[in-house]
């Protein structure tokens, strides 16, 4: 490790009535954390002045080099509280590998996987009780480390001052009327990413390209938008933040090879590796939507499931374009294959489970 984290603990933390009241009904991304990490590089000195602070705005230069070529990467992860009153979080290595690939992408400085798990832990020891408790079903607290260019230039070249961050935030279930299909808006308008662009690395303007085609699932009643690739617009590649799974009949879940437009989701790899523990086949393949249609009209796909950290596991019940539509999986409550994947990660990462494969990594 080659930072260490100067900590400025705030006199002026948020009452605990405040917090608490937070706690017991927190949504996604709406309340922070009192505290946040910050740390800076630049070409002649590498990274410095690691701290936690006060979690506050920043002070960008009106010229700072991610307001013009949004060059910045970030991860997401959450924390959770165990029975005992220990703090753990999934698989952060995977995250900082990730993390640093995408920054090679965006031609940002590497982060020492060492200074990026410190980082966590400085943070959420400082703001522990923001964790929620172990009794609160699926809350957590989510973690947001990113990276962005804050040199003032506007010359088209990799910034020489860049900042890194991370802050908290308390988030809830994600399914507050319980688990349910979602319906997909097949895009045949946009596309996420294209050969050789950033499609595999997790940056801001992924998700920026993402949301006019949710624009258009919500104008047609879709909670999502699934992406085709942009090459013949024919091979399921992810939702505008999800990866896919397909069930088969057979005992065969399938998800879409990576293309290098596809961005590989921590959860998507867990839930390969869990697949083989549950009786299942896992698969990586190409994926067309006529074969997905085909085979969910056969019978042979008996239901579907996007994957990420916000929601885990989601089902897909439907999928609608300008040509019609078809059901991929049971109406209700999803899946049998889904809920079995879903409720086996989710007792790995909360510690009902044993964590056979070193997956946790304690924060607090």
């Amino acid at each position: 490790m080659s930072l260490s984290y100067a900590v400025h603990e705030r006199s002026d933390r948020r009452p605990a009535q405040e917090r608490d009241a937070i706690l017991a009904n927190p949504g996604f991304g709406k309340q922070f954390t009192d505290h946040m990490v910050r740390s800076t590089w630049t070409g002649d000195r590498g990274w410095h002045d690691a701290q936690v602070c006060a979690y506050g705005p920043f002070q960008l230069d009106p010229a700072a080099a991610v307001l013009h070529y949004a060059q910045e990467i970030f991860e997401g992860m959450k924390a959770y509280r165990h029975a005992d009153g220990s703090v753990w979080t999934f698989r952060p290595e995977a995250n900082a590998a990730r993390f640093n690939r995408s920054a090679q992408r965006l031609a940002l400085p590497p982060l020492e996987e060492a200074d990026f798990l410190e980082s966590l832990k400085q943070l959420v020891q400082l703001d522990v009780d923001w964790v929620p408790d172990s009794t609160s079903g699926e809350s957590s607290l989510y973690l947001r480390p990113f990276m962005f260019a804050s040199e003032s230039f506007l010359g088209v070249r990799p910034a020489q001052e860049v900042t890194y961050s991370v802050i908290a935030s308390p988030a809830g279930s994600y399914f507050t009327g319980g688990l349910k299909p979602i319906s997909l808006w097949i895009s045949e308008h946009f596309s996420r990413a294209g050969k050789g662009g950033t499609g595999d690395a997790k940056c801001g303007g992924n998700y920026a390209a993402s949301l006019a085609a949710q624009i258009e699932a919500s104008e047609n009643g879709c909670d999502q938008s699934v992406f085709l690739d942009s090459v013949e617009q024919k091979y399921v590649e992810e939702l505008g933040g999800m990866n896919v799974f397909l069930v088969y009949q057979d005992g065969r879940i399938v998800t879409p090879a990576l293309t290098g437009s596809i961005l590989e989701g921590i959860t998507r790899s867990s839930i390969i590796e869990l697949a083989k523990d549950l009786d299942l086949r896992p698969e990586e393949k190409r994926i067309s939507l006529e074969e997905w249609r085909a085979d969910a009209e056969s019978g042979q796909i008996t239901e579907a499931f996007a994957c990420g950290t916000a929601a885990v596991v989601t089902p897909i019940g439907r999928l609608l374009s300008t040509k019609g539509e078809f059901r991929t999986g049971p109406e209700g409550d999803g899946g049998p294959v889904a809920t079995r994947i879903r409720e086996s990660l989710l007792d790995i990462q909360t510690g009902r489970a044993e964590d056979t494969r070193g997956w946790l990594t304690r924060l607090a």
